[in-house]
Formats: C-alpha cells, sequence, structure tokens
C-alpha cells in the first residue's frame, strides 16, 4: 500500500524507506521516521503496543539492542502507521515537517571503526605516497583494512567542524604546530551494528543481518598534514580524530534489498572467514554525490567497493573482539575509477596540485566557512529510488 502522508510519494523517503532518527519538536527528544518532508513521532503512535518500551528513551539504544525480531515489529508498525487509511486520524498528530524539528545523534557510538574497503581510493592515494612501489600493501586484498577511532567525536549532521591544529612537517623543514592547511572530506557509509556478540566468539559473514540494524552516510573529516607526519608506523590519530560527521537517518538493511549486488570480482583467494556468503551478495549499489558549497565536486558509486560489510564484520571479530550495541563500522572513502568518481580532495585535487573547480571559485583543499554536505540514493524495494539521509557540515575557524 501506498503511503497516505501528503508528499511522501516521490521523495525518497516513502513508504518502503521509512529511516530512523532521533528528533526534538519542542517536547523533548522522541524516536521517529521519515516519511516524505515529514517525521513521524514513533514513539507516540507505538504507546499502546509491545514494542512501546524500545522508542520511549529517547534514544534508538534500545532499539538496537532487541534484535532482528524486534527490528521487524517495529518497522511494520511504522508501515501500517503510515499506510493504512483506517489509521490515519489518530497517526497525523504526530507528524512534524522535517525543517520544524532538531535532529540529535541517534544511538549512543560505542566503537568507531573506520576501514579502507575501496580499491580505487587505496590505489589512488598509494601511488600518490609510494610513487616507487606498489599502490597496494601486499596485505590489501586478503584482508580489510582499518583503524581504530574516538567514538566521542563522532557527530550528528549539521554540527560545525572546528578546523583542527595539529603538528605537521614540510619536506625538509622542522615540525611545526598550527591549523592543518590539508582539511579534507571523506564521503563514506557506516554499518550501525545492534546486537553485540560475546568477547572472544568472531561472527561470521553469515550473521551479518542478525547484528547489523542499518546504515547512514558518514564524513570522516582528515587533517592531510598532521595525518601525513603522525601515521607512520602506527596508522591515523590526530589526523583523523578531532570529527566525524554521521547522517541523522539510520536507513534499515530491510529497506536495502533491492539495492543488494555482486561486489567486484576477487582477484585473490579468500580466506575462508571472508568467502563471499551464499545466497544474496552484500555489495550494495548506492551512489553517492559530494557537493562542496552547493556543487556536485564528485558522483562515488559505492558498488565499486571491494570488501563488503559481512567482511568487515567477520574480520573485525575474528581475532575475538566483541561487537557492541551501537558499534560505528566505516567503509573508508568510496571513490570508483573515473576521475569524477573519488570520495576526497585529496584525490580529486591530485594532492593538492590540481585545483577542483567548485561553483564561482575552486578548491584544493577545504577552506573556513566550506559547507559540504554528503548525500545518496540507491533502488528501492518498490522500484523508485530511496534517498539516505544526507550529512552535512560547515567548516569554521581554529580555536587558539
Amino acid at each position: 500500500m501506498s503511503s497516505w502522508v501528503s508528499g511522501a510519494a516521490g521523495s525518497g523517503f516513502e513508504e518502503d524507506h521509512l529511516p530512523y532518527g532521533v528528533f526534538d519538536a519542542g517536547t523533548g527528544r522522541r524516536v521517529g521516521v521519515r516519511i516524505g518532508h515529514d517525521v513521524l513521532d514513533l514513539a507516540a503512535v507505538a504507546e499502546d503496543s509491545e514494542v512501546s518500551v524500545l522508542l520511549a528513551a529517547g534514544t534508538l539504544d534500545p532499539l538496537l539492542a532487541a534484535g532482528p525480531a524486534a527490528w521487524s515489529a517495529v518497522r511494520s508498525l511504522a508501515h501500517e502507521s503510515v499506510t493504512n487509511p483506517a489509521r490515519r486520524g489518530a497517526v497525523e498528530p504526530h507528524l512534524h515537517p522535517v525543517d520544524s524539528v532538531r535532529m540529535f545523534l541517534p544511538f549512543t557510538v560505542a566503537d568507531y571503526v573506520d576501514f579502507y574497503a575501496s580499491e580505487w581510493h587505496a590505489t589512488a592515494v598509494g601511488a600518490m605516497f609510494r610513487p616507487d612501489a606498489d599502490p597496494l600493501p601486499p596485505n590489501w586484498k586478503h584482508l580489510p583494512i582499518g583503524y581504530h577511532g574516538r567514538a566521542g567525536s563522532v557527530v550528528v549532521s549539521g554540527t560545525p567542524i572546528v578546523r583542527p591544529r595539529g603538528q605537521a612537517r614540510l619536506p625538509g623543514a622542522a615540525p611545526t604546530f598550527g591549523p592543518t592547511q590539508r582539511l579534507d572530506l571523506e564521503a563514506e557509509l557506516a554499518y550501525v551494528v545492534g546486537t553485540g556478540s560475546p568477547l572472544g566468539t568472531p561472527v561470521p559473514t553469515e550473521a551479518f543481518a542478525r547484528h547489523v540494524f542499518g546504515v547512514c552516510l558518514l564524513n570522516d573529516w582528515s587533517a592531510r598534514d598532521i595525518q601525513a607526519w603522525e601515521y607512520r608506523p602506527l596508522g591515523p590519530m590526530l589526523g583523523k580524530s578531532f570529527a566525524t560527521s554521521v547522517g541523522a537517518w539510520i536507513t534499515p538493511l530491510a529497506a536495502l534489498a533491492a539495492a543488494r549486488v555482486d561486489p567486484p570480482p576477487r582477484t585473490h583467494r579468500l580466506l575462508p572467514y571472508l568467502a563471499d556468503g551464499a545466497g544474496l551478495p552484500w555489495g550494495l549499489d548506492l551512489s553517492l554525490a559530494v557537493e562542496v558549497n552547493g556543487t556536485v565536486v564528485s558522483r562515488p558509486p559505492f558498488a565499486t567497493m571491494y570488501w563488503t560489510g559481512p567482511q568487515l564484520i567477520a574480520h573485525l571479530t575474528s581475532n575475538g573482539a566483541a561487537l557492541r550495541r551501537g558499534d560505528l563500522l566505516a567503509s573508508g572513502t568510496v571513490s570508483g575509477p573515473a576521475p569524477d568518481e573519488a570520495g576526497s580532495l585529496l584525490e580529486l585535487s591530485a594532492n593538492g596540485t590540481r585545483p577542483v573547480p567548485c561553483g564561482g571559485s575552486s578548491r584544493t583543499f577545504l577552506l573556513d566557512g566550506d559547507v559540504v554536505t554528503i548525500a545518496a540514493t540507491a533502488p528501492s524495494t518498490g522500484g523508485g529510488r530511496l534517498r539516505l539521509g544526507e550529512v552535512t557540515g560547515t567548516v569554521r575557524p581554529a580555536r587558539d
């Protein structure tokens, strides 16, 4: 059934999508779902149902922890609420225009891991930084490389991003300390973990959907000059830990059933724990768009990502590490083979040597006042295209 909500049809937020968020319409934080240009106070319409306790806390945390059966029950309730004409009278008073509410980080981030799952991104960056060697590290086709980030620096879309300060060193010069001169964006997709796993128990690829609640867009802001000076031998730290932005809306895995595609062909035999599972694959046909100050500078295709969500989970837990409710697993920068498909200014500007057209000006790296927005669409189960909740942030000057 189509939704009776005005403006839902063709919006990308139709009854076959229904992403979750936490909002405040003036009475405190509430759990809601996006439908068209409105947010439905799902906690209000669920008050007399058996799932009401999962939606009453003003955060998605209880729902995430409840597991797949509860996720399905709540999604069914949301769908029935916005499609059954008989419920319109009871439900319509709980709709609020999205533009009139304040959005919050929808769940408590437990741990944050950022992977490096795009072969095109890894190859391009490797060629810049290791011109006399193989761009890909020898382990890259055998395991999903990642680093552990700071959960406390994850912020919701719309939060201003303060230019970070740190150590950097120009070639042949002494180290200096000050605001980054090479602030970059990274267009990514993140997987949001719902149910955890016991310490010491690996999670196999086939258990992915039993643990992952949904996905959101993510911008892993990067200070490239700070990163370049600090990352050897231990990897990224201060160059990335100052802020990571996530979209306010979490798209449930169930809404992405029509977007599932085969991942790229494997050029190296995978070890059994990472082997692509039988049944529907978990590559995702998402089309991203990166805007700087309202100008689209890149259109990265997520379907080119070499490593899939199930493989990220399987590798992360293969040593016995536990999953926790609210874990955030980012894909790493999404980039494709074409010049305008790179998901970072580092690639688009060829390491700062080629200005990127941006409306009436150009950029190699971000300036104070720049507004970065990452959006995405995907095939929907209803035959149209859904829109993931965008993630946006404005760069503010460094603080003394």
